[in-house]
């Protein structure tokens, strides 16, 4: 079944501070969006599992539990995409959210601009994703072969991976990104070209989510991730697949 579109699409505010969950309600609504609010962590969990919305917005400091157990806790039952918020400008509390499962952060202060641009991109690729994967390919579609790499091969019409003949188990955006990759064999793609082909980003942004990705992907598909053989950094430029 398509996604909803943005006038009935659910945004869950998980933030504990009143004129912050207030100021976003309001202009997310003005968006066009149906907002829901929590300002603790056990309320936005509960709000979650009833309501199912389309997207959350989390704050990282809040009572009850914090938002990195929030994030847990909704990975257990739901790929939402998750966007999370901090007042630190610390490193591990960007890579942490992002390795609990956030798709995406933004540090405090914002531009509400910013946020509602990232917003909806995330939820354009969450819809083209379930699209990709619940809808049977039409038999008049041109199918693309399978890229095969010595014992790791990519599906690109079942968007599956299997390494060794054995399915693996990959996150959408862990999926798009080694497609990606794969598909420019040999080339270097910087970071942003892998923010704009992954997550829909046509903006400069922080260039960790990319990374923390790559690391995650490295776990799976590398004998020693440590010392990757297939994803090689190329410093200063960005990464490149060689298969």
């Amino acid at each position: 079944m398509m996604r909803k579109q943005t006038s009935e699409q659910k945004i869950l505010i998980v933030e504990d501070d009143l004129v912050m969950r207030e100021t976003l309600a309001y202009n997310l609504t003005k968006e066009g969006y149906t907002v829901l609010t929590a300002g603790d962590g056990p309320n936005a969990v509960e709000i979650t599992q009833r309501e199912n919305p389309d997207l959350i917005i989390l704050d990282i400091m809040l009572p009850g539990i914090d938002g990195f157990e929030v994030c847990r806790s909704v990975r257990r039952d739901s790929s939402v995409p998750i966007v999370m918020l901090t007042a630190c400008t610390d490193e591990v509390d960007c890579v942490v959210g992002l390795e609990v499962g956030a798709d995406d952060y933004l540090t405090k202060p914002f531009s509400m601009r910013e946020l509602v641009a990232r917003i909806k991109a995330h939820l354009r690729r969450d819809r083209l994703i379930r699209e990709t994967l619940t809808q049977a390919t039409p038999p008049t579609l041109d199918l693309k072969p399978p890229l095969s790499f010595g014992n790791l091969s990519i599906d690109l019409n079942r968007c599956e991976v299997q390494l060794d003949g054995d399915l693996l188990s990959l996150k959408p955006k862990e999926y798009e990104l080694l497609a990606a990759l794969a598909q420019h064999k040999g080339q270097v793609l910087s970071r942003a070209q892998l923010m704009q082909n992954v997550w829909g980003w046509d903006y400069s942004v922080d260039s960790r989510t990319v990374d923390v990705h790559i690391r995650w992907l490295r776990c799976k598909i590398e004998a020693d991730p440590d010392n990757p053989t297939r994803i090689i950094t190329v410093r200063g430029l960005g990464y490149r697949f060689d298969g």
